[in-house]
């Protein structure tokens, strides 16, 4: 099976068997702080296209000012960042964000990203342009060679407990060992990765 065809079967049973999740997880974020149910945001994908990714909104929605004025303040949390690009005690997500984020559901609408053909199941995660600019040098055209994923070798190997160049190191050998098999065994992983919260934040 071609992976185009798995990725179109798979998110449509997760989009049609999930939809009762949806709508409460939609419900939930709406009563959760004022702003969208979702956060839409420009993502750099395969052969550099930009495409606009999809996620439940977990942050307030002055999260972008915040960050800046967190990271002026606190050095620590400013050398956090810069190795991660991640805070693990973020102040700018919401209290049900968090719970959202723990479990990994604020990335379910990202299967719309795969039914249309932006991203794929399995693939290196969907970066920002600036992230491509400031951390990848040259491993960009490696990783940028096939379709970004909603899950992948680094979602099932640590996630945010590993750096960013560890992530980065995994996403180059999930490209060179790219096969239907082993997006099976991430796929099959995932799921608890997922339940034991592991690296998720």
């Amino acid at each position: 099976m071609s992976t185009r065809i798995f990725d179109i079967i798979f998110s449509l049973l997760v989009l049609v068997l999930g939809a009762p999740l949806y709508l409460l997880l939609a419900f939930s974020v709406k009563l959760s702080s004022n702003g969208p149910i979702f956060f839409v945001d420009s993502r750099v994908g395969l052969s550099g296209n930009i495409f606009h990714c999809l996620k439940f909104r977990t942050m307030y929605v002055d999260a972008p000012e915040k960050l800046y004025a967190i990271l002026a303040a606190n050095p620590s949390l400013q050398e956090e960042w810069n190795s991660h690009q991640k805070l693990k005690k973020d102040p700018r997500i919401t209290s049900f964000g968090r719970l959202l984020r723990k479990s990994s559901l604020d990335e379910l609408p990202q299967f719309i990203n795969v039914l249309i053909g932006d991203m794929s199941v399995v693939g290196p995660r969907p970066v920002t342009e600036k992230e491509l600019i400031d951390r990848f040098n040259n491993k960009s055209n490696k990783i940028l060679s096939v379709k970004p994923g909603i899950t992948g070798l680094w979602q099932v190997s640590g996630r945010s407990n590993l750096s960013y160049e560890q992530r980065l190191t995994l996403e180059e050998s999930y490209v060179d060992k790219k096969s239907f098999l082993l997006d099976l065994k991430i796929i099959a992983k995932t799921l608890p990765s997922i339940f034991l919260s592991k690296g998720a934040y």
